[in-house]
């Protein structure tokens, strides 16, 4: 006798989860809250809570198998209260779901076909499966694990025909094309001395974003150089008392956010996603702030960037970063995010083109500050300064976004920044 545990939905849009890592095993005590398993999905990674205090007794999916929400994954006899319900019946509602979720579609409803999941992805270039010759049975045609494996089971996709006409019907030249072939990469071998790294379940997840980033959204960059003499003054004047009376430091990023948060005001077409048939342009500006750990990068969200000073965005990158590097971000902590802004320059770099975090509609790189020589006009002429410059680079989807409004947001952060200096910023 036992209660059941579900796949929860760990985001907006999100139908589907991937079991990375089961965390308790059959006959493990668990208290409410404590994590149970670790989840992959398209839009974040997780942890899956346990919902009771009880004893684990059956895990009912497997590790890398992607299951539907609301899909039984686990059951668990609570602690000092009647179960609900059999495993008996938490296996047939579970099966029953399974099948539901494949037979209850809208025939003509196709809006999210390409909306892929990181497990879908991996299959289909597992086995050179092409996904846009798929029928999808998940909710708005999407392509689900189970769609997958029914084409491999029935021996792969089967070959197609190329039709060169020469101008009759009946000189048509057939040319089989194969779709059969294995990736590239699966006849690359170990030789002597070289190391096998097993691919996580993050990062699998990373690589499946980025692949979907890259192949959905047709990408354009641009790149402004920015003279902030002025704020690293201003910053370095400040932020030993700032340490001091805060108790955190006072980083060059929160300025940065902040003057890309206000050219969003005038600019909101640049918060905008893509869903294929409308753009929609955000009310909230969320910003997305991209933090690496050594084996992969989560992006949480400063959730309504523009109604926080200085302080209140130094104080939230402070704890959301600490967060990622001690394992404690929580899933609701990556949600809504509507732009995103990378910290390159962290790691010296002074040029990139990143990759746009879909479904946005751009992302904001901030390179290094170097020391330059510069050419400044004065009353006297021109004269050759040593300035601190810093490169900003955006990466746009051209469906969303035209050069002319990115040119515009771009030189209004490079105003902002070329602005702020003792006088005319307020960290509080």
């Amino acid at each position: 006798m036992a209660t059941e545990i579900k796949m929860p939905q760990l985001g907006e849009s999100v139908t589907e989860g991937t079991i990375s890592n089961w965390l308790v095993a059959p006959g493990d005590k668990v208290n409410k809250y404590e994590p149970i398993a670790e989840v992959i999905t398209d839009k974040v990674n997780a942890e899956i809570p346990s919902t009771f205090t009880g004893t684990i007794q059956e895990i009912l999916v497997n590790v890398d198998d992607t299951v539907s929400v609301g899909t039984v994954i686990c059951t668990i006899e609570p602690e000092g209260a009647e179960p609900k319900e059999t495993v008996e019946v938490a296996r047939a509602e579970a099966k029953d779901n399974k099948q539901d979720s494949s037979a209850v579609i809208e025939e003509k409803d196709t809006s999210q076909k390409k909306r892929y999941s990181p497990a879908v992805l991996r299959l289909a270039g597992e086995h050179n499966i092409d996904l846009e010759r798929v029928n999808g049975s998940g909710k708005g045609g999407r392509i689900t694990r189970k769609d997958l494996q029914a084409v491999i089971e029935s021996g792969g996709q089967k070959t197609e025909t190329a039709v060169v006409s020469s101008g009759s019907k009946s000189d048509s030249i057939k040319e089989p094309i194969q779709s059969n072939e294995k990736p590239a990469y699966s006849e690359v071998k170990s030789a002597t001395g070289d190391i096998e790294i097993p691919v996580t379940g993050v990062r699998k997840a990373i690589a499946a974003n980025m692949l979907k980033s890259k192949h959905e959204a047709p990408h354009a960059w641009l790149t402004i150089e920015v003279d902030v003499t002025n704020l690293v003054q201003y910053r370095n004047s400040v932020k030993q008392s700032f340490k001091e009376k805060e108790g955190y430091n006072l980083t060059f990023l929160p300025f940065f956010i902040k003057a890309a948060v206000e050219a969003l005001k005038e600019y909101p077409q640049l918060n905008s996603m893509w869903t294929g048939d409308k753009i929609i342009q955000k009310k909230d500006i969320n910003i997305s702030l991209a933090v690496a750990t050594e084996d992969a990068l989560f992006v949480p969200v400063i959730k309504n960037a523009d109604e926080k000073t200085v302080k209140g965005l130094a104080r939230e990158i402070t704890e959301l970063s600490g967060k990622v590097r001690s394992g404690k971000l929580q899933a609701n902590e990556m949600k809504d995010g509507t732009f995103t802004i990378n910290n390159t320059g962290a790691f010296g770099s002074i040029m990139s083109t990143p990759i746009i975090n879909h479904p946005q509609a751009a992302i904001l790189s901030i390179e290094s500050i170097v020391k330059r020589p510069v050419v400044l006009e004065t009353e006297q002429g021109d004269v050759i300064a040593v300035r601190s410059i810093v490169n900003l680079c955006l990466s746009l989807d051209h469906r969303v976004l035209d050069g002319l409004v990115c040119g515009r947001f771009l030189a209004k952060v490079k105003e902002n920044l070329e602005n702020m200096n003792e006088k005319n910023t307020s960290i509080y």
